[in-house]
This record gives structure tokens, sequence and C-alpha cells, in this order.
């Protein structure tokens, strides 16, 4: 075979090979984080790679290399928390597609192949999946659906088909590893680190993302599931709560760093018609005699006010980080680099 076709070939065989990336901190989550694995090395091909980022755990760390398996445990080099988790796995990640999983998310049959296949249209720059939950203590009965967001799940609002979206849910995503090396990476001083609450990263990459490369496509795929392990500390109305105020506080963040117009487009329908019909149904299901469906209404006019509020302080209040993206534009260089 000539050398041009032999690299045509070669281009043609890698153009669509997965970089599966799990972020994991906590001892706590080995049972989760052990099966997610297990369940990730069934589904990738053999060019494919796994990597499991451990954010500054030294037992967790020497834990996962001795678990076995074809996959790559390496430790945060970055920023404490799941966005410099992310990013240290960017600078690692040999496939054209970097799949993001969460160590409490367990991918069910099908999954990466969901994820992978959209990106056959060159205009797609990411694919997020359905993340369903696992009530590990139950599901309360006044939990309402269009809040599953508030525990890391697709709620009620988001397309039943593949279609597009404004940002991907960080428990079940994929981006084109191209993407980073053009908008950067993951702004580090946002999101998750350890237990704090605190989140949208995934929302303002996306958002930074489709703005920097005109044309760009995010996609949701219901097809793509996961299971998505909840505490049951999770499911308490305290836990609601605060989870809300945090969401208001990142969205101010959001905005600050992309503007209020981008940052609030989804938000804007979900609080004129999602959560509307929402509370609709929900009396009308306690007027039919179910009990729970009234506490649900209120539970969402809660959530809300709660989220409301935090958004009204993150946005008088500004963080001590600046938002001037430094070291989401070093991550880009060398993103581009390793391409």
């Amino acid at each position: 075979m000539p050398d041009e076709q032999r690299s045509v070939s070669a281009a043609k065989g890698t153009a669509n090979l997965v970089t599966v990336v799990i972020c994991a901190y906590s001892k706590d989550r080995w049972v989760t984080l052990r099966r997610a694995i297990d369940a990730t090395l069934k589904q990738i091909s053999f060019d494919d790679e796994l990597l499991v980022v451990i954010d500054h755990n030294d037992e967790l760390l020497v834990q996962c290399r001795e678990h076995g398996g074809r996959f790559v445990a390496l430790p945060n080099r970055r920023s404490r928390g799941l966005s410099g988790a992310r990013n240290t796995a960017l600078g690692q990640a040999r496939g054209s597609i970097v799949v993001f999983l969460d160590d409490d998310a367990i991918p069910l049959y099908g999954w990466l192949d969901a994820l992978r296949a959209p990106y056959a249209d060159p205009q797609v720059y990411g694919v997020g999946g359905r993340a369903m939950p696992r009530w590990l203590g139950g599901r309360p009965a006044w939990f309402p659906e269009e809040f599953l967001w508030v525990v890391g799940c697709s709620h009620r609002g988001l397309p039943s088909s593949l279609g597009p979206v404004r940002n991907l849910i960080g428990a079940n995503m994929s981006f084109r590893k191209a993407a980073f090396g053009q908008a950067g990476g993951f702004a580090e001083h946002m999101g998750r680190i350890g237990e704090r609450l605190h989140g949208c990263e995934e929302t303002e990459f996306s958002i930074r993302l489709t703005k920097t490369i005109s044309g760009s496509v995010l996609l949701y795929e219901p097809s793509s599931q996961v299971e998505h392990h909840v505490a049951a500390r999770r499911a308490s109305l305290s836990y609601f709560v605060r989870r809300c105020w945090a969401e208001g506080l990142s969205k101010a963040e959001v905005s600050r760093r992309v503007g209020s117009a981008r940052a609030l487009s989804a938000e804007r329908y979900y609080t004129s018609r999602v959560l509307p019909k929402g509370i609709w149904t929900g009396l009308r299901d306690s007027a039919a005699g179910d009990f729970w469906g009234a506490a649900r209404s209120a539970v969402m006019v809660l959530g809300l006010a709660a989220t409301a509020a935090g958004y009204c302080v993150g946005a008088v209040c500004r963080p001590a980080v600046p938002a001037d993206g430094g070291s989401e534009e070093a991550l880009a260089d060398s993103c581009r680099e390793a391409s």
C-alpha cells in the first residue's frame, strides 16, 4: 500500500477513537467506581482507552491501580477539584473523542456506541447522554422530576430524542478533543471541589465552546444511558435547598464569564415553560388524591426561590479568583501541541 493511502487509512481508523475519563476523589465511592470501571471496559474497543484520575487521594490511587484491568490510573496534577482532574486527563488523552463519566455513574448497554455515533457529523462537537437516578435510600415522594439536576441526573424538560442542547450533563458527556484545543479546558475555580456543592463548569465550557467554534453543535442523546447513584444523604430537603443555592451562585459566575444572555438562555425556557407546567401538574395530582403532588409543587417553588437568591448574591459578590480564563488558555495550548 502506498504511503499516502496508508496515512489516509490510519487517519480514518483513529477518527473516532475514544478516551473515557472517570474522575474520583473519595474511597467512600470505591464500590461504584469499581463498577463504573468494569462496565466501561466491557464497552470500549481495543484502540480506545480508559483513564481514571484520582483527585489528591494517594490511598485511593493505590487501591485503583491494584484493581487491575486495561486502564490507566493517574493522579490529578492540576488544581484540586473535578475541573482540575478533568484537565489532567485532557493532557493525557489519545482519543479524538473524550468521554467523561462520574465515579458513581454506571454505564448501561449501548452507552458508548450511542455517544460515539453522532460524531459522524463534523459539526457535532459534543454529545451528552441520559443520567437516570438510582436512589440508594429510596426516592422521596416530594422530589419533583423537574429538579433531578439537583442530584446530577437528567430532568424533565430535556429532549426525548436526539436533539441540540446548550450544555451537557457532567455525569455522562463527551466532546471532541479538538474542542479543548480551540476553546480551552474547564475553569478550575468552578465546579465540585470535594463536597462543595458548586457546579456549572460543564455549562460554562459548553457555552464557551459554541461561542468559539462557529457552527459547532452539542447534542443530547437520551439512548446513551447511565445509572447515576444517589446517596441517601442527598435525598433530604436541606440538601435540595443547599444545592439549589449553590447552583444560583454558580450560574452567576457563568453569567460573569460568558454574559447573562447565553448563561441564562436555557433557564428562561425552564422557568417559563417547564416549571409552571410541573407546578400545575403537582396541584392537579393533589386534587386527584395524591397528597405529595402539592408537596412537589411547593418544593419546585422553593427550589426556584433558592436558586434565584443564590444567583442574586453571586451576582453582587465577585469571587476572589479572576475570571480571565488563564488556566483554560494554557490547557488549550497544551491540547493543540498534543494534537
